[in-house]
């Protein structure tokens, strides 16, 4: 999972740092275990633009992976490392002892052949690629894909490199200290998968051209100031312009240091430290 650094051939690959792909063992991916995934070019169903600078973009198959890791008790073994175009995690392909197969995301130092398990009534081996629930695992350890209601699946730290820490147990809530340095409580009952998420140099890798973010289906963002003004509230001004007032967004939501979270979300009780 290491990166490397292209020769300055031309501007864009002078300073371009790609990954090498080292660790994947599979180019294809297991047919059965992706569905279609359908672009939508950032338009609603009445063909308007809803959500700005998507469109085109390489084609892609939807991989379905196990967030839910249920299938309890039945050893499953590595077959493969693969890549995800959804993702900026690696993800590994399982093949359990009655012969199906899913995909989960790829913790960093798994390996072809390795054994994994997981369990929703009793502790299992605390070795990288177990899953059970958190009441079960305890404090200090490293995990990720983390689940917020039981059963529901895994929904925090789940991309490249993420993991979160257990911090403390109590009247059946554990308090995790997140990726973002959020500290929030969690029900014990909800599962989560030891170790770190793969893929841990993902950060150091840079997208080196304009053609590259093309490829990931993002088109070029215009800025307000070169804007007419009914288009933005940056907008219009004689020669170039700052803009004139503090920085929002093109509806006029201030874009610097608002905060947008409703105070009477439900799961503000559990957040016992905000993220900095």
């Amino acid at each position: 999972m290491a990166t490397k650094r292209l020769k300055p051939d031309t501007p864009s690959r002078r300073f371009n740092v790609v990954p090498t792909f080292d660790e994947i063992t599979k180019s294809k991916p297991e047919r059965n275990l992706t569905v279609a995934l359908r672009k939508t070019g950032g338009r609603n169903h009445h063909g308007k633009i809803t959500s700005r600078r998507r469109g085109g973009g390489h084609k892609r198959r939807y991989r379905l992976i196990d967030f839910k890791r249920n299938k309890f008790d039945i050893i499953g073994t590595i077959i493969a490392i693969e890549y995800d175009p959804n993702r900026s995690s690696r993800i590994a392909l399982v093949e359990y002892e009655d012969g199906e197969k899913r995909y989960i995301i790829a913790p960093d130092g798994i390996k072809v052949d390795q054994k994994i398990i997981s369990s929703s009534e009793k502790s299992v081996d605390f070795e990288i690629g177990n899953a059970m629930k958190m009441k079960f695992i305890p404090d200090g350890m490293l995990i990720h894909n983390i689940e917020l209601k039981p059963g529901k699946g895994a929904q925090m730290a789940r991309s490249a490199g993420c993991y979160a820490r257990i911090m403390a147990k109590d009247s059946a809530m554990i308090t995790l200290k997140l990726p973002s340095g959020e500290m929030r409580m969690v029900s014990e009952e909800c599962a989560a998968t030891i170790g770190v998420v793969g893929n841990k140099t993902h950060e150091n890798s840079t997208i080196g051209k304009a053609g590259k973010s093309r490829w990931l289906g993002r088109r070029p963002k215009v800025r307000g100031v070169v804007m007419n003004p009914v288009d933005h509230p940056h907008g219009g001004g004689e020669g170039k312009t700052s803009g004139g007032r503090h920085p929002v967004s093109p509806w006029g939501t201030p874009a610097k240091g608002y905060k947008t979270r409703k105070k009477n979300k439900p799961s503000n009780k559990f957040i016992v430290k905000r993220r900095k």
